[in-house]
């Protein structure tokens, strides 16, 4: 009898041991019913809440059951933090989720917008609008291989530190420069915008050939889930006023502002953001029409939306005014996951109040989680919940750098190139008695990496490990050439001086969002006065750091050529690749460069369309050995 009851213990003991949600072998659909079916409301709505780090601890991951973390604008565990804190934190709150009684992971996010841009010693790509520049080769080829290698090798460096899932990519279409996020997008032409979206396979991996469109894809633990960003029209607000009002038909809103979606959604991407900014005056984080009619049942995406930082208590004015109403709305238009990111108690409890009044209805709920844990599962954060060292030469590897500097090479484009057209300037000589090089620009890698770099908006000096453009200039030039550098050097040294030639470094400040907005899109003192004192003395060049086109005609004529260099990233030998002739000149505009402001907004197609550089140009030179 004893031996009975023995086996049959062990029979109920192992039968209850097995979990079909746990059984990597198990479908998807039927893990994630498993799960579903066993969570309570609680632990449901925790998983909608993705609260910052700087809130988070092993014990409110636990407690509260909440689905995610992420990182902020800058927010990091300690200054110029290694490999190994970023690791261990992840792997604390991670710890925390699993402790819960359903054990269910965690998901890690960050913005990674031009490479894993939190993270001291990381490789620091061009920004988007500078890929944008890129495109003529793929274009000619029909392949948009350099974008999709940036995406891997952002997803390695991601990864090295713990992290799974990005921010990224932001495939808003730029129709005004006034806006501040305008470098985060690769072009006012949506068709530029679509074939960039190639970036989402690198991030994630190819999606096998005859999968189902709008499934989300993960192909392994050396890829991030992406994350498409904003949705939808946040690049087309009035005056590019960060946040604002989109105007603009249905039509134009499907033709201009969609078609990235379109894309992602077919490549697989796991998550889309929603926006701050409003369509015809509705906010887009209260949207149902364009969340859940259109994105979710006619596009039939089946990853999870995710709201913008703060998003749902910025649908009242000021911020949380009706915080009831903002969750009820925002949830019932079709959020799934809501970044708090501070105050997740007051969300908790609030959503927990609507739905058990019967003001949102638990089939709501059930669709959000459904699709959070879809991702979590394809993403293999069951089977893979913690991470360890074993990816840490990824991070700032060479290899990405020699990645870096290609894209900026690439996205370099020439505007002008001589006085005269049969007197080129560039490629410059390498071999001269003396040369200047100036402005506040030329040696400052926060200046050439510009926002969302080690902090949200940005820093001045050197930041992170990187290679500034003089120390690039200085490493191409013959060794016998003599390289004065002189931040803003007056007019009469530059004439007393007999210099062979200038480089003249100068642009935009660091600026991210609404920081980043401007009416005038002027180049801020001493820029203007730089240009003016050197390339009144001697032949000059002027290299132009900025996230947009800006107004240029001024100075146009003084100069002898004039290069945008975008916001080239860490990796300025780039520039001085080209300069000095070892590549050609092959970037082509991304956006229209204006004449001025008043003509905004411009777009290429426009019927006032007269603009200074017209929407793909981009004068080529060869490469030669320059001598």
């Amino acid at each position: 009898m004893m031996a009975i009851l023995v086996t049959c213990c062990w029979a109920t003991l192992s039968k209850a041991e097995y979990v079909k949600f746990k059984d990597p072998k198990v479908p998807i659909n039927l893990r994630i019913k498993d799960l579903m079916n066993r969570m309570t409301l609680e632990e449901k709505i925790g998983q909608m809440v993705q609260i910052d780090r700087t809130v988070a601890t092993n014990e409110v991951m636990k407690k509260y059951l909440l689905g995610s973390v992420l990182s902020g604008g800058g927010s990091v565990p300690a200054k110029q933090a290694p490999v190994e804190t970023w690791v261990n934190m992840v792997n604390d709150f991670q710890k925390g989720s699993l402790s819960t009684r359903l054990g269910i992971p965690m998901i890690y996010g960050i913005d990674a917008v031009h490479g894993h841009n939190n993270v001291y010693n990381a490789t620091i790509f061009p920004h988007n609008v500078g890929l944008g520049a890129t495109r003529h080769v793929h274009f000619a080829c029909l392949d948009p291989g350099l974008v999709k290698k940036i995406g891997a090798a952002t997803a390695l460096e991601v990864r090295a530190t713990g992290i799974p899932y990005v921010f990224a990519p932001c495939i808003a279409v730029c129709r005004d420069p006034r806006w501040g996020r305008c470098f985060e997008s690769y072009s006012e032409d949506p068709k530029v915008v679509r074939s960039m979206t190639e970036v989402i396979p690198g991030l994630q991996g190819d999606i096998p050939a005859n999968s189902r469109k709008g499934v989300p894809f993960l192909g392994g633990q050396n890829k991030v889930a992406a994350c498409a960003k904003h949705y939808v029209g946040d690049g087309g607000t009035t005056l590019g006023i960060n946040e604002n009002n989109t105007q603009i038909s249905r039509h134009g809103l499907l033709s201009i502002h969609m078609p990235g979606y379109y894309d992602s959604v077919i490549k697989g991407v796991a998550t889309v953001m929603v926006s701050y900014s409003s369509w015809n005056g509705v906010k887009m984080h209260s949207n149902r029409g364009l969340i859940t009619d259109f994105l979710k049942n006619t596009l039939r995406f089946r990853g999870f939306v995710i709201s913008d930082w703060e998003g749902i208590d910025r649908m009242t004015t000021p911020p949380k005014a009706n915080y009831t109403w903002s969750i009820l709305t925002g949830v019932s238009a079709g959020i799934d996951m809501i970044m708090i990111p501070y105050n997740y108690t007051d969300f908790i409890d609030g959503l927990t109040f609507l739905v058990k009044k019967d003001f949102i209805p638990m089939t709501r709920i059930n669709d959000a989680v459904k699709r959070i844990l879809r991702v979590k599962f394809v993403m293999g954060l069951f089977e893979h919940p913690l991470a360890d060292l074993s990816m840490k030469k990824y991070l700032g590897s060479q290899e990405h750098r020699e990645l870096a500097r290609e894209a900026v090479r690439k996205s370099l484009v020439l505007l002008k190139n001589g006085k005269y057209a049969n007197q080129p300037l560039l490629p410059l000589p390498k071999k001269a008695p003396k040369i200047l090089v100036a402005g506040i620009h030329a040696n400052n890698i926060g200046y050439q990496c510009g926002g969302w770099t080690i902090e949200w908006q940005g820093l001045s000096g050197n930041s992170t490990a990187g290679t500034t453009i003089l120390s690039a200039i200085k490493s191409t030039v013959d060794p016998g050439t003599e390289v004065i550098y002189q931040e803003n050097p007056s007019s009469d040294f530059v004439k007393s001086n007999k210099f062979s030639y200038a480089i003249v470094v100068v642009g935009e400040h660091p600026y991210a969002e609404t920081f980043g907005d401007s009416l005038n899109l002027t180049i801020p003192e001493p820029g203007p006065s730089i240009i003016s004192s050197v390339c009144g003395g001697v032949k000059c060049v002027v290299v132009l750091i900025s996230g947009r086109p800006v107004v240029i005609q001024p100075y146009v004529p003084k100069v002898d050529a004039l290069v945008a260099a975008w916001l080239p990233g860490t990796e300025g030998q780039g520039v001085a690749d080209v300069l000095f002739g070892d590549y050609g000149f092959v970037g082509k505009l991304p956006h229209t460069w204006f004449k001025t402001v008043d003509q905004l907004p411009m777009n290429v197609g426009d019927s006032h369309y007269d603009p200074l550089y017209p929407f793909g140009f981009g004068l080529t030179t060869v490469p030669s050995k320059a001598t």
